[in-house]
């Protein structure tokens, strides 16, 4: 539900998830632990809000976060935590679908923070040392020049932390070749619920070890003694009761914990009852991992299907093709693929009247010759099964768009329109693979017995099928439905002798149905076995297994429930194509994906503080607080809110692409500031910047006077502390003549009824008023591709009132520019632009900022970067380049255009002109306008811009091109580097000369 308001604030809707000691206490915690511990200690209500959720559908407010440093900070928070009798929930990336990481009152151990080391890595016995926080995507990078890899492949795995897996007992699609994480963890150190420290290994049963470790009289002695008597005296049981799966991630590992080694001798080893724990037993702060090798190459085959049910049927004959993984995606993932921004063009192969496709993966250590894989995958699936048709994929990068989405599934089944939404409580139930069409026949009873729908995806090769159904969680009715229906799926499930969690896990998603499916004697096992690990029920209590006078309910602890309400608000935005302002906010679903500190724009604040805050989902928790009560009624307005939460956005719409769900951040920033201002005024500095156009024009006027007013002694530290404009950056210079004077005098060369087009060259403030070069570049190539080009003088675009949160002026510039260029819209000419910023400010914003009208869709239809212009019409095919040898060029995108997915038209263009390009896979440079300038963000901006340094280092390029001013002005802000151009500067240059003579 939703309520009405004029503001972004309101009173508490409820009491949310409290902590549930009193202040006092907490107080008393958290300065215990500050004396403990080196590592940060936060009690703050923003830090319990920022850890209250993960990427389930749970939410409630720990007691603090505690950010160790080392294994001594871990042993130290423990041991203070329990002196207080405060639960501990040991964290990584808080990716977690089920909510392990999430606990009521809980002191958190943040071990992503500072325990992120690969400490070791044997390539000879494939053996790698790690700590907790390292990111499995960093693993493996660092793996990779030793052909070495993890095994398990989460679709989390560019943010998920290896210690989240061992928790998790994770897995991915390749679980059919490798298997999951227990079988990779050797060795674990791991501290234990009163701070003392357990080395877990093989132990040969009564050998001389194992009589020195039971002979002891401490924790660990009596976890052996009590694990081993517990296998052995339930071996029937164990025998009975766990199901026959490659999957099956419930309860703890009693099945795995004892075994029979190559040498014939009984071996315990306590890590593999670590792994899948879920922190209920210990803290793992080391983990030694057996790793695999990495097959040089792969193929795929998509084999499509007119029938969910008839693909499923298939699996038993994919596995029989011995391939490393099978996948399954049905239309529903395919339809909202193909209506995203990021992932349409992955969808676009798949053919329209595909309901499920198999994915199948073959590698060359199984195949010599993976052409006849492939090939023989088709004859079986194809031309003897009931597909329809099929695709491959053998290059890496057509392989990788079809890993992109599959790997999306869970994201963009969360980005569906309105509050029900496809929510996973029931979604990794395992059965035999040969039973799976069965079991998805009989689960589709429950849904209709519901009235539901579901989305159906994942690991079919492993009979393991992400079912989600479709709730809304916002009414009790649907609260009471989930239940209901996880309780008929876990019965469907063990009919079919298969398991309720598959691959992750148990939470408090699924622990309450753990005495279902394992019957009394093990729910009885499994509770012994916290008691000797944790007696007093402190690690993470609730998850796996529960105290019987705390039973864990799967309706508890819901992120939102019937009790959740959140402030509509009147906005300036128009925000009717998010469905509304707070359901825009409610669309992070948690998955963390904004914590990715590899590919993609987003986000750059994070990848620079490695703060949960900075990040998308940090903030849209934050906000969505604000909206709901969580926080208080002014909140939004208090200036933490604004400097800690908002300002810290730059800006980069890095979210709008990459963020799965879509989190427009940015725009949310732009509302909150403009709600923020039309309350509080506005400084002189926003004024300052959003009115620079303005500054730049009274500065030309009076250049080259102007230019040395800021070299005046002192003038720097007086603009600082004044007006808060760092004085270590370079401030832009102004030109006597400005780029629409200059083209008044010289006019155009191309007749505009001999022309291919007519374009408007748009005069940004930047390149107007301060660096006219790029601009007259672009009237050379445009004209040497036979374009008419005029350059009126026009007003801004609004960009940087926009950027500042002003929104009517903002708005009042669009509306000028709009009526401005509405004679040449009907016309049939083409806006085309040199800065980015100013492009996606009338592509992106103006839907949003102005009233919907005919010039306006003309104006957004018609607007483009140059390089996307020349690039679209193939233009620069008909220009005339010289033959010359060309430098190597190291190409910076935009990250408005990443944003808009056309940063990639620039390197077709300098490629087809000649030069040889190394397209930089960066996020933001870190200046964001007018970000790099505030005094307050300045160090901010240099820590993201070193992220780029750093690539630009590592580039075998000889000279740097970048399109935005921006990035530009960054660039030649770092040490010995010059300022680069613009691409169409160095495309200028290659022109032939008499394609540029008279220009």
């Amino acid at each position: 539900m939703a309520v009405e308001d004029t503001e972004l604030t309101g009173e508490p809707t409820r009491d949310r998830t409290p902590t549930p000691e009193p202040p006092e206490r907490s107080q008393r915690l958290a300065a215990d632990l500050q004396d403990a511990c080196r590592g940060d200690v936060r009690f703050d209500e923003y830090t319990r809000v920022l850890y209250a959720t993960d990427g389930s559908i749970y939410g409630a407010q720990p007691a603090g976060v505690v950010f160790p440093r080392d294994t001594d900070d871990v042993r130290a928070a423990v041991e203070v935590a329990a002196d207080h009798g405060a639960p501990i929930l040991p964290r990584g990336a808080g990716s977690s679908l089920a909510g392990q990481t999430v606990g009521p009152g809980c002191v958190v151990l943040d071990l992503s923070r500072h325990m992120d080391e690969i400490l070791e890595v044997d390539p000879d016995e494939h053996r790698a040392v790690v700590q907790p926080g390292v990111v499995q995507d960093d693993l493996d990078e660092t793996l990779e020049p030793y052909g070495l890899k993890f095994a398990p492949d989460p679709a989390s795995s560019n943010r998920a932390t290896i210690g989240g897996g061992i928790g998790n007992n994770s897995t991915g699609a390749h679980s059919v070749r490798y298997g999951i994480t227990d079988a990779y963890v050797d060795r674990c150190r791991a501290v234990l619920s009163d701070g003392s420290i357990i080395e877990t290994r093989d132990v040969v049963l009564d050998s001389e070890e194992w009589d020195r470790i039971v002979s002891k009289d401490d924790r660990e002695a009596e976890i052996y003694r009590t694990v081993r008597a517990i296998v052995e005296d339930n071996a029937e049981v164990i025998e009975e009761r766990y199901p026959d799966l490659e999957r099956c991630v419930s309860g703890y590992n009693l099945q795995k914990v004892i075994r029979t080694n190559a040498d014939g001798d009984r071996v315990v080893n306590l890590s593999k009852l670590l792994v899948g724990a879920e922190g209920t037993l210990g803290v793992v702060v080391e983990a030694e991992l057996s790793l695999v090798t990495r097959p040089e190459k792969t193929a795929l085959v998509v084999a499509c299907y007119d029938d969910l049910l008839e693909a499923l049927s298939a699996v038993p004959a994919a596995l029989d093709l011995e391939a490393s993984a099978v996948e399954l995606m049905d239309d529903e993932v395919f339809r909202l693929a193909a209506d995203s921004q990021e992932y349409a063009e992955y969808a676009e192969p798949i053919p329209d009247d595909t309901t499920a496709a198999l994915m199948l993966e073959f590698d060359s250590e199984l195949f010599d010759d993976l052409a006849e894989a492939v090939d023989d995958a088709r004859a079986h699936l194809v031309d003897g099964g009931s597909a329809f048709g099929s695709l491959s994929a053998f290059t890496p990068a057509e392989q990788e768009r079809l890993w992109k989405l599959r790997k999306a599934a869970i994201p963009l089944l969360m980005s569906m329109e309105g509050d029900p939404k496809p929510y996973p409580f029931v979604e990794d139930a395992s059965v035999p693979p040969e039973e799976l069409a069965e079991y998805v026949a009989r689960f589709e009873d429950v849904l209709q017995e519901h009235d539901t729908t579901a989305a159906y995806f994942a690991h079919a090769g492993a009979g393991t099928l992400h079912i989600r159904p479709v709730l809304n969680l916002k009414e009790e009715d649907s609260i009471e439905k989930m239940r209901s229906i996880a309780e008929d799926v876990t019965d469907l499930a063990l009919e079919h002798d298969g398991a309720f969690s598959g691959e992750h896990g148990d939470g408090l998603a699924r622990t309450e149905f753990n005495p279902k499916l394992y019957g009394p004697d093990l729910w009885e096992a499994f509770r012994e076995v916290k008691s000797v690990f944790d007696p007093d029920w402190l690690m993470n209590p609730g998850k796996v297994v529960y105290h019987e006078e705390d039973p864990t309910d799967i309706r508890e602890h819901l992120r939102y429930g019937a009790d959740y309400a959140a402030l509509e608000p009147q906005t300036m935005l128009d925000f009717d194509e998010e469905g509304g302002f707070s359901h825009l906010v409610e669309l992070c679903n948690g998955c963390g994906t904004c914590r990715q500190t590899g590919s993609d724009v987003m986000c750059p604040t994070y990848r620079a503080t490695d703060e949960e805050i900075t990040t998308t989902r940090g903030r849209a928790n934050l906000l969505r607080a604000a909206i709901s009560g969580e926080l208080e009624a002014d909140e939004l307005y208090d200036e933490r809110f604004q400097s800690e939460v908002l300002d810290l956005c730059i800006g980069c719409k890095g979210c709008q692409s990459d963020c799965p769900t879509g989190v427009d951040l940015a725009k949310l920033k732009a509302e909150v500031k403009h709600q923020y201002h039309e309350r509080e005024g506005t400084s002189l500095r926003d004024r300052l910047f959003a009115n620079v156009d303005r500054l730049a024009a009274v500065g030309s006027r009076l250049a080259p006077i102007a230019n040395g007013a800021t070299a005046v002694p002192g003038a720097r530290t007086v603009l600082e502390r004044t007006v808060g404009i760092a004085s270590d950056r370079t401030l832009p210079t102004f030109r006597r003549e400005s780029l629409v004077e200059w083209f008044a005098n010289r006019g155009s060369r191309v007749d505009p009824d001999r022309a291919v087009d007519r374009v408007v060259l748009y005069p940004d403030t930047y390149t107007n008023y301060s660096n006219p070069t790029p601009g007259k570049a672009a009237v050379q190539v445009l004209e040497s591709a036979g374009v008419h080009v005029a350059i009126p003088d026009l007003g801004p675009t609004g960009r940087a009132a926009y950027s500042q949160g002003l929104l009517e002026e903002a708005r009042d510039r669009g509306r000028e520019l709009l009526a401005d260029l509405e004679p040449y819209l009907e016309a049939g000419w083409s806006l085309v632009f040199v800065e980015p910023s100013d492009a996606s400010m009338v592509v992106d914003e103006y839907g949003s900022l102005l009233p919907a009208s005919t010039p306006l869709e003309q104006l957004m239809a018609n607007a483009y970067d140059v390089c996307e212009y020349l690039d679209e019409r193939r233009l620069d095919e008909e220009i005339s380049f010289a033959v010359t040898e060309r430098d190597h060029l190291t190409y910076h995108g935009h990250c408005h255009q990443k944003a808009r997915g056309t940063d990639h038209h620039a390197v077709g263009v300098l490629r087809r002109a000649g030069y040889t390009v190394d397209p930089l896979d960066s996020t933001c440079c870190g200046m964001a306008g007018s970000f790099g300038y505030e005094a307050e963000h300045h160090d901010l901006s240099k820590a993201i811009g070193a992220i780029l340094s750093a690539q630009l280092d590592e580039s075998d390029g000889t000279s740097v091109v970048a399109p935005g001013v921006s990035c530009r002005t960054q660039i030649g802000d770092f040490e010995s580097r010059p300022r680069p151009d613009h691409p169409i500067e160095a495309i200028a240059r290659a022109l032939d000369s008499e394609a540029t003579r008279g220009a």
